[in-house]
């Protein structure tokens, strides 16, 4: 996911010492912005879940609670995706679309699957999916309970807690059509304040109750389970918010590169994180009625609480923020491969074009966040819908990662099931765990991510089914020319341009213009916009042209995932280089738009077509996404039937 707040990667790439301590730096305010307000929550709830299923939480248990966050913390962030997963990059982009890209071609577009759709895509699909229930808990989740501090400063404003905390949220969505370049500035300072507070929070109660070190042991965590039996696992439900934002550094690789994020991880956030869990854990041993509240009783009450409710505050903003920016971008490359309906996007920088907004994925964002407040409003029965969501996507991108490695980049088969079988024998303990939160909450994130995936896969199939039934009626232009000329009875001056969805057939659009007006301008230019499965196409691949006969064009056109497609500065270059007569500023724009007719025995069911119907009603138009100017459009419309 791009948050639009940091250079390209090639910059991290081949950075010196200065530059690779700044955009460490820079990374702080948007990569770990999620995993860092961990702590807020992660514990408390574990201890929740213990005392829920009977168990007093002695010091044996609270060790071994301990030691599965501390283990989890460096076997699934630390060794999977920083020592591991993020050596796949794709042109320097991260994520699990991105990873998809990696996967070899005969995976990616096979036959078998669902309406079309091969198993490996459906699996990024879900993955995909599953991330926007992420998108919607992370914002509710955190900056409730940063604002549930404020209980701990003074009881009696614990009923102000929800309506402060959809203040928050209400604003913070208010503000994403602004922009996150200013406010992203004092992302990084704000995180490095929050990480050095956790430290030494951490510290502080560690030199008291120093013993605590001792469960970093492995074996604590064995025993844990070696202890409770089969009932230990509903722990690892608990524990897996330890390591929520982890897939956010493999995400946002794209900013800083690989390096950055390592030193960051390595240097600050990994110990702080640990010091602050572990300085929980000692000030539980020496006084276990903090256990309710643990992260704001270590510091004194008063003044310092409210200091801390401030900061962590400040820094569940930032980790929503994160979040969102995600989403819009999750949204954008979506988009971009065929698996969701245009959308408006809006960039919010000039000179970043990560920086983008999304007012529909915003608004049902915002919904979403602030229903969950509504109806869960304590933190700790939120944290119960969360964990699916991260855990599915955890092992979508083990298995996708194991296509990579073996059929890609051509690893040895045993090692590359050894490294798989060692990923999800982390993965799939956390994802079965996470299950038994279903009707406790987990649900949502659930219902969230079915949704989206139904959405994605109709609309794929639906678009998939409209490109075929155009390529079935309008042959090649070498074909269908010689007999549509007949119809034209007059050439007037000036150009057009027709879109064409597909470089082997005559657009759809031209033969309706020449069926109704019996005209055609003297130039004409067939284009052809392909979407590419890669971040930036390079200027010198962008482009082909190929003059063909009584003054048509035919021009194709690639953009990368990463890129606005932006068609008339194209356009003008290539008309100025290729000697194209006609001008792009005056030229018209063709475009053909259909409406779906919902019926009985097509190639999608009744409910699918209506489905498929209804989004692309409400899609955005290829002239908004283009940006064609407005009067040099002209839509031709027709109904068909799928």
């Amino acid at each position: 996911m791009n948050h639009g707040t940091s250079p390209a990667p090639q910059h991290a790439h081949g950075a010196g010492r200065g530059d690779l301590l700044r955009l460490a730096f820079l990374a702080l305010g948007v990569v770990f912005g999620d995993i860092g307000t961990s702590p807020l929550y992660t514990l408390k709830e574990c201890l929740h879940v213990a005392a829920a299923h009977g168990d007093a939480v002695d010091r044996t248990d609270l060790f071994g609670i301990l030691s599965l966050m501390f283990w989890a913390l460096i076997l699934v962030v630390t060794v999977k995706y920083v020592v591991f997963v993020m050596r796949a990059d794709h042109g320097g982009e991260g994520g699990i679309l991105a990873l998809l890209a990696l996967v070899p071609e005969r995976y990616r577009h096979s036959a078998h699957g669902i309406g079309g759709v091969s198993g490996m895509t459906l699996l990024a699909v879900v993955g995909a999916s599953l991330l926007y229930g992420d998108g919607v808990i992370t914002p509710a989740i955190s900056v409730l309970s940063a604002v549930e501090g404020l209980a701990v400063a003074s009881p009696a404003l614990k009923s102000f807690v929800v309506p402060i905390t959809c203040l928050i949220l209400v604003g913070l969505f208010a503000i994403q059509s602004r922009g996150t370049g200013d406010v992203g500035k004092l992302f990084g300072p704000v995180m490095l304040v929050w990480f050095t507070t956790l430290a030494l929070l951490g510290l502080r109660q560690i030199l008291e109750e120093p013993e605590v070190i001792g469960a970093l042991s492995p074996w604590w965590g064995i025993a844990f389970f070696l202890r409770h039996g089969f009932r230990g696992i509903h722990i690892l439900g608990s524990v897996v918010l330890v390591v929520t934002g982890g897939e956010a550094l493999y995400a946002d690789m794209g900013h800083f590169g690989l390096k950055p994020i390592r030193l960051a991880w390595s240097v600050l956030v990994l110990p702080a994180l640990v010091l602050a869990y572990l300085g929980q854990g000692a000030l539980i041993l020496r006084d276990p009625s903090a256990a309710a509240e643990p992260f704001f009783r270590m510091v004194p009450p008063g003044a310092a609480t409210w200091a801390l409710v401030i900061l962590s505050s400040l820094a569940t903003v930032i980790a929503s923020q994160a979040l969102i920016s995600g989403a819009f971008s999750l949204t954008r490359q979506a988009m971009l491969q065929g698996f969701l309906p245009r959308m408006t996007i809006r960039h919010t920088a000039r000179d970043n074009e990560g920086q983008i907004y999304i007012p529909e994925v915003n608004a049902l964002l915002a919904i979403g966040c602030l229903a969950l407040v509504l109806t869960f409003r304590e933190s700790v029965r939120l944290a119960a819908a969360y964990g699916i969501a991260v855990t599915g996507t955890m092992a979508v991108t083990s298995v996708l990662y194991y296509l990579v490695v073996r059929y890609t980049w051509g690893w040895p088969k045993w090692s590359s099931l050894g490294l798989l079988a060692f990923f999800l024998a982390l993965d799939i303990p956390f994802l079965a765990a996470n299950l038994f939160k279903f009707f406790d909450g987990g649900y949502v994130p659930m219902l969230i991510g079915a949704a989206l995936i139904a959405s994605m896969l109709i609309w794929s199939h639906g678009r998939t089914a409209v490109i075929d039934r155009y390529s079935r009626q309008f042959g090649p232009w070498e074909e269908e020319w010689p007999e549509l000329k007949g119809h034209v009875a007059s050439r007037v001056p000036g150009g057009a341009v027709f879109l064409a969805p597909s470089v082997e057939h005559v657009p759809p659009v031209l033969v309706h213009h020449v069926e109704l007006t019996r005209a055609l301008q003297e130039t004409v230019v067939l284009l052809t916009v392909i979407d590419m499965p890669v971040p930036e196409v390079k200027d010198q691949e962008r482009s082909k042209v190929e003059p063909l006969t009584d003054g048509f064009w035919r021009i194709t056109i690639w953009f990368g995932y990463m890129e606005q497609p932006l068609l008339i500065p194209v356009l003008r270059r290539l008309a100025t280089e290729h000697q194209i007569p006609f001008d792009v500023d005056t030229a018209t724009f063709f475009i053909g738009h259909s409406t779906i007719i919902a019926d009985e025995g097509g190639r999608l069911s009744h409910i699918p077509e209506v489905i498929f119907a209804y989004l692309k009603r409400n899609a955005v138009q290829e002239e908004r996404r283009y940006q064609v100017p407005a009067d040099q459009v002209m839509e031709i419309g027709e109904q068909i039937s799928l």
